[in-house]
Formats: C-alpha cells, sequence, structure tokens
C-alpha cells in the first residue's frame, strides 16, 4: 500500500490537466468586434451538432510524411516513456493508482487528465480486452508487410475457397473484421456501441457494403451513367474537368480510404437512401441523440447530374469575374443589385434582365446566389430554365447548362427528394448527417446542396454537415466564403475538416486533361490548410462568445489522424477560451486505428468519435482491403500504436490481468 501511494503521488505530480484561458482582447476591440458582427447576423439560442469521419494522410504522389513543419505542443509535465521497457509498466501503475486515488465527484461524470504526447497505453486501452489487444497488435504486424497487404484481397478470397464459408467468417471476425468492423448488422453493432459510450466516445455509423466489380465494369457504369442521353455537349465556355473521361472512369483509381458508389439505376439509389435511415435509426436507438450517421450523394442520384451542376456553379463564378473581375464565390464580391443593374443599363428596359434580377438572392451586405437555390432543394424547380444569365451584349438570356432531358430532369428531382427524406428523418430521430467530400469534379455541386440542406434544416441546431478536403489549395477560401453565408442567412454551419481521399487521383487527371492541379504542392502545405482553415473558424467561434452570441452556431469536427494536427486544436482551444463543454469542436478517428488518440480524448472529456463500419463479413471485403492498404500508408503510426499495444499486454500480464473485463464510467460530452 505504500508503494501504491507513492506512485499515485508521483502520478499526480506529472497528470497534465488543461483549463480554460481566461485572457480578453481590450474592451474596445470586443465592443467593436460585437458591433461588427452583429450588423451582420442575429442571435440565436440553440444548440450545435457535430460531426466526423475518416481521412487519407497521404502525401506527395502517394508519399507519407511527418509533419516536420509542424509544432507539437510542448508539456513539461508530461514524460516521455520508453514504451517498451519497464519504465512504461511503472508509469501505468502511477496513472492507474492515481485514477483509483482520485475519483470524480459525486454526481458527476468521470474525467480523466489527459497526455497530451498521447503515450499512455493505458487511456488507450482500457476500453479493450486483452484478448483484442492481441489481435490488434497481430492485424498491425500483417499491415507493415507490404507484400501481404498489396495481395490482401486475392489472398481473402483464395482463404474463403480453401477454408469454406463458416470457417472463413469465423477468421475474419477473430481478425480484420473484428478489428476494424462493429459488426454485421444495426443490431449485432450495439452492444459495441454501448461500449464505446461507456468510455466517453460516441459513434459516427457507416453501413460499409460495397460491390466488389471489375475496372471494366465500374468504367461502364461510370461512362453510361455521367453523359446525358442528349450527348456531353462541350458547348462555348465548358470546362473539360466537369466531363467524364474514359481513362478515369473507375473512381476508385488510387483511392485507398473512401468508399465508391457506382450508378446503377434509381432502383439502387432508392435502396441506399434505405440504408441510410437504417443507420440513422440505429444510432438514435443506441447513442441518446449524439450520433452521427455519414452519407455520400454519389449514393443517391446519377453522377452526371453534380457533374453538370457543378460545372454551373464554376462558370457562374467566371460570369461574375468578367463581369466584376476578381475571383471566387459570387458572394465574395460583394456586388449590389444596383451594381447589377448599373452593369445591364445599356441593354434598357430588358423584360427578361428584370426577371433575373427579380431572382438575385441578396441582403443589405451584396448579392448571395445570382439563381434561387432554395428551389433546388424544394424540389421544384427545373435545372435547365433556372441556371440562365443575361447576355451583357445582347440581354438575351443564355444558359448555363445544356439542356436536360425531362427524365435526367426528373432524376435530378429524385435525388433532391431521397437527400430530404434522409435529413428530414434525421432531424425526427435527432440524429446528425455527415455529407462526405468526394472528388473535386462532383464537389461543388454537393456543397451547393449540402450548404441549402443546412439552410433549410439548420434552423435551431446542426442537422447537417459538410465535408472540406483541406488538400486543395482553394479550402480555406471556401469554409470562409460557406460561414459567411451561414451568418448571413442565419443558420447554423457544420464542418468536418479532412486532408482528403483522393490526392493522387486528382494530379494524374488534372495533368492529364490539361486544367490546374487543385491540390496544395506539399504535405506542409496542406497541414497549413489545415491549421488556417480550423483557426479561421475557432476565431469566429470566439468572436461569438464574446459578443455573447451563440457560438455553437458553428460547430467543427477535427477528423485527423495526427497528433499534430489534434494537439494544435487543443492549443487553440485553450488559448482563446473555448472549452469541451462548449460543444464547438470535437475530434474523429476510424475504428481500428489510432485508438490512443481517441479514447484519451473521450475520457478527458473531448468531444470524441469514432467511424463506425458495419455489414456482413463477405460484403465488406472491399472495406477491410482498404483499411489494410491505409494502415500499410502509415507506418509510422502503427509503429507508435503497436509499442503501445505491445506495453499494454505487458502489463496486464506482469499484474495478472489477462482476463480483464472492460468496464467504463464515462459521460461523453
Amino acid at each position: 500500500m505504500a508503494l501504491l501511494r507513492s506512485l499515485s503521488a508521483q502520478r499526480t505530480a506529472i497528470s497534465l490537466v488543461y483549463g480554460r484561458n481566461s485572457s480578453k482582447s481590450s474592451n474596445s476591440v470586443a465592443v467593436a468586434a460585437c458591433r461588427s458582427f452583429h450588423q451582420r447576423g442575429t442571435r440565436s439560442t440553440s444548440t450545435a451538432g457535430e460531426g466526423a469521419a475518416s481521412e487519407s494522410t497521404r502525401g506527395v504522389n502517394g508519399a507519407r510524411f511527418l509533419h516536420s513543419g509542424d509544432r507539437p505542443l510542448q508539456a513539461s509535465a508530461v514524460v516521455q516513456p520508453e514504451l517498451v521497457s519497464g519504465e512504461t509498466v511503472k508509469r501505468s501503475t502511477k496513472q492507474e493508482s492515481s485514477q483509483e486515488k482520485n475519483p470524480s465527484p459525486a454526481g458527476s461524470p468521470q474525467r480523466d487528465p489527459l497526455d497530451v504526447s498521447f503515450n499512455d497505453p493505458i487511456a488507450a486501452f482500457k476500453s479493450k480486452t486483452t484478448g483484442e489487444l492481441i489481435r490488434a497488435y497481430l492485424v498491425y504486424m500483417i499491415c507493415s508487410s507490404e507484400k501481404l497487404v498489396e495481395h490482401n484481397m486475392t489472398l481473402m478470397k483464395l482463404t474463403r475457397n480453401l477454408l469454406g464459408q463458416k470457417l472463413f467468417v469465423l477468421l475474419m471476425k477473430s481478425s480484420f473484421y473484428g478489428h476494424f468492423v462493429a459488426g454485421e448488422n444495426r443490431h449485432t453493432i450495439v452492444p459495441a456501441l454501448e461500449r464505446l459510450r461507456s468510455f466517453g466516445v460516441k459513434p459516427i455509423l457507416d453501413y460499409s457494403v460495397e460491390e466488389d466489380i471489375t475496372q471494366e465494369e465500374a468504367e461502364k457504369r461510370e461512362v453510361e451513367s455521367s453523359v446525358s442521353s442528349a450527348g456531353d455537349k462541350k458547348e462555348e465556355g465548358s470546362m473539360p474537368q466537369y466531363h467524364v473521361d474514359k481513362s478515369f472512369a473507375d473512381r476508385r483509381y488510387k483511392v485507398s480510404s473512401a468508399r465508391t458508389y457506382f450508378y446503377l439505376n434509381e432502383a439502387t439509389c432508392e435502396r441506399n437512401m434505405e440504408i441510410f435511415i437504417k443507420c440513422l435509426e440505429a444510432v438514435s436507438g443506441a447513442t441518446f441523440g449524439t450520433g452521427i450517421t455519414a452519407i455520400k450523394l454519389t449514393a443517391l442520384g446519377r453522377p452526371q447530374l453534380l457533374l453538370q451542376l457543378s460545372e454551373v456553379i464554376m462558370r457562374t463564378r467566371k460570369y461574375m469575374e468578367d463581369m466584376v473581375g476578381g475571383q471566387g464565390n459570387v458572394l465574395t464580391h460583394h456586388k449590389t443589385i444596383k451594381d447589377l443593374e448599373k452593369y445591364y443599363a445599356t441593354l434598357g428596359d430588358n423584360k427578361d434582365v428584370k426577371e433575373f434580377l427579380n431572382n438575385v438572392t441578396s441582403d443589405k451586405e451584396g448579392i448571395l446566389h445570382l439563381f434561387p437555390w432554395s428551389g433546388i432543394v424544394d424540389e421544384d424547380s427545373q435545372l435547365s430554365d433556372t441556371f440562365r444569365v443575361p447576355d451583357p451584349q445582347t440581354g438575351q438570356m443564355r444558359r448555363l447548362i445544356s439542356q436536360i432531358p425531362p427524365k435526367e430532369e426528373e432524376m435530378f428531382r429524385n435525388m433532391i427528394r431521397r437527400l430530404n427524406t434522409i435529413v428530414k428523418a434525421a432531424a425526427d430521430l435527432d440524429v446528425r448527417i455527415m455529407v462526405d467530400a468526394e472528388q473535386t469534379y462532383f464537389q461543388p455541386a454537393i456543397s451547393r446542396i449540402t450548404l441549402e440542406m443546412m439552410r433549410k434544416y439548420n434552423k435551431d441546431k446542426a442537422i447537417v454537415f459538410n465535408t472540406y478536403q483541406c488538400y486543395l489549395r482553394e479550402t480555406f477560401r471556401e469554409v470562409n466564403t460557406d460561414l459567411e453565408q451561414a451568418k448571413r442567412q442565419n443558420f447554423y454551419f457544420g464542418a468536418k475538416l479532412v486532408r482528403g481521399a483522393y490526392m493522387d487521383q486528382e494530379r494524374d487527371r488534372a495533368k492529364s486533361l490539361g486544367y490546374p492541379d487543385p491540390v496544395n504542392p506539399t504535405f506542409e502545405a496542406t497541414t497549413d490548410m489545415y491549421h488556417k482553415t480550423l483557426s479561421e473558424c475557432l476565431r469566429r467561434i470566439k468572436l461569438m462568445k464574446d459578443c455573447d452570441d451563440d457560438a455553437r452556431k458553428i460547430g467543427i469536427m477535427v477528423a485527423s489522424h495526427n497528433e499534430d494536427t489534434v494537439r494544435f486544436a487543443i492549443q487553440q482551444m485553450k488559448e482563446i477560451g473555448i472549452s469541451p463543454e462548449d460543444k464547438v469542436i470535437c475530434f474523429g478517428q476510424l475504428l481500428g486505428m489510432c485508438d490512443y488518440i481517441t479514447f484519451p480524448l473521450g475520457q478527458a472529456g473531448y468531444s470524441a468519435y469514432k467511424y463506425i463500419p458495419y455489414g456482413p463479413v463477405e460484403e465488406v471485403l472491399p472495406y477491410l482491403s482498404r483499411r489494410a492498404q491505409e494502415n500499410k500508408g502509415v507506418l509510422k503510426k502503427i509503429k507508435k500504436e503497436k509499442r503501445l499495444l505491445l506495453s499494454e499486454i505487458r502489463r496486464r500480464l506482469m499484474r495478472g490481468q489477462l482476463f480483464y473485463k472492460p468496464k467504463g464510467n464515462y459521460v461523453p460530452i
């Protein structure tokens, strides 16, 4: 007992606990900022949600990098142990003893100190049985073999043929499937979700079933579904990146971390909608309103329509640039209706121009949209008629989108109807929706539709979240513009920040089709983009807090497996006085990856999520193949997690805890 008391005292001495930073700006600056802020948005007192998902951590040309340019937080009170030495076991004993001797006050949720070096094996794995730790260690050992990972899909299919269905399923549940997937259906995953919750972690549910189709079949489907029945008309002013190219029709090309849907027919899209709604029901039933469901817009409709809509958006920006100069979204130009009237003054009393100006969306600060986007998500507008602008020379209305056949117009309406059905179900079930990012040639349309869904449904709290890929050069500008729109149109803004999943594919496609590379040149530039974008979001949150407005009108998910980025977010929160209880910042990682980050965050009282895939063993093999590929590419992270796993396994063996049963008493933020 004396030894335990001694170890407890030492543990207390090295514990690191974050507190809120109470420093404020000068009163005059704060007052001026508040005045400016209140001139541009209205107050609200409702709550916002949070969001999360996975990311790819690949660097340039597929290589993986460390954050050589980052400056991780320095925590002088944190001891950096040699994780496989006896010192690790001693330190772990100190931690455990401290937690036993210093329980949370009666009536308050359990909270642990956070080691921001993320070197605490007990905090990382206290939610796991010893058998699960051994399984994780073996899985990571296999992922460290390039040859095994390279041929993993072939090996899995060969093993299935040799063992038969039942033995193969048993083997997978004891290895890769058991480590990376929560269960086969929404009922069998409930125990896993409940255990996560008891250790302070919330779920993002994803039904991870995918078709295992050949490259030829994928290309055939994509080409057929990306070209209108009227033909692929490249009119004057058309942009090559928003037209299908057979060389890149298999969207799985050089992508290891993102699920891909290939359009087959409208019935398949209806089934996908039903699956997403079942995910919502599963989350609602097991997470008490704290869960999230991830969806992809390409699962709900014909990709041709997203391509055409994306091209319209980019051509609209070009139209504004030609009209008033500068770059970027229409909203960023700060032009008014009067400015447009002056521009068209030479056209005289033109009925079409007047009607166009009547439909422009604007406020006292200027134009927000040239087109009535609200009609798009209300399922009534016709695309071909909506996207028309006056020719500045003749005054005649010209289309920014080619004539769409009635059947394809109906397909677009169906896609919007499916998305509306999903989001309405989420609102009714008190679950949030996270719309995943996709390739840049789809993304303008995806972001525009998602923002309109936010405007429609995020009135009292954040139901819908958009995803921003920080490896793109325009990410900061896009997020800033969308934040501005949310403020000016008074809706709750939800964003998930990731590094991105399509970098190699995007680079190759841009080079092949002859348009500018949309990706940041280096890994360090992507890190800077991520941190700059996150800092801007936090700056706006702080401004809301200083003005006594509802800071929860902005909710940000830091979806990163990178320690330095997580530390950066925590440090920024501390410096500007944002606490975990404010529920404006949350963190997320994939199930089976970076537990040493997720669980310590959740147990320390931060809002932490795991991206939870589920589905039948046979049908999630493509997902498992991607997880193996992704882990092969992040050997540095695997190396750390393996050492932490080995340290905890040894500690339990030395303490006779081989049959340790996880039992958490944490309440998620």
